[in-house]
């Protein structure tokens, strides 16, 4: 008896309560568009609880592209979250809506503030920005 509680107590301790890599499950999506579908945005990201990390790639056919990094929490089916990225060699941010469901990702657009120039999310606005699952390729 007392070897079986020795065990037991062992594998507990080796359990620990942090997150685990097997409690993360990854997805990805994208979004194109323009007048010839030749925009592309991808989201790409891993939830473990409630938070989230991963990328998001805004990538114009003409124009110079944003690359950064996401992260944020999820609470229910809402995810907000912080995107870093860097645009014409400088770095910048802003804070991001979706909605998520492992079939489709809905943002909230981004509108420019009149009072100080720099873009932001619409929360006034609905989910309208639809992305596609796509495979996640590591």
């Amino acid at each position: 008896m007392k070897y079986f509680i020795l065990c037991a107590i062992a594998l507990v301790s080796c359990m620990g309560s942090g997150n685990r890599k097997g409690d993360e499950t990854s997805y990805c999506f994208i979004r194109t568009d323009g007048t010839d579908q030749q925009d592309t945005t991808t989201v790409r990201f891993t939830i473990g609880a409630d938070k989230l990390e991963g990328e998001m790639n805004w990538i114009p056919k003409e124009k110079d592209s944003r690359k950064g990094v996401l992260v944020g929490t999820i609470a229910g089916d809402e995810i907000t979250a912080i995107w870093r990225y860097m645009q014409e060699g400088m770095e910048d941010s802003i804070e991001v809506a979706f909605k998520f469901s492992p079939n489709q990702l809905a943002q909230k657009p981004l509108k420019v503030n009149t009072n100080t120039g720099v873009q932001e999310t619409d929360d006034d606005a609905d989910y309208t920005l639809i992305y596609t699952p796509v495979g996640c390729d590591d």
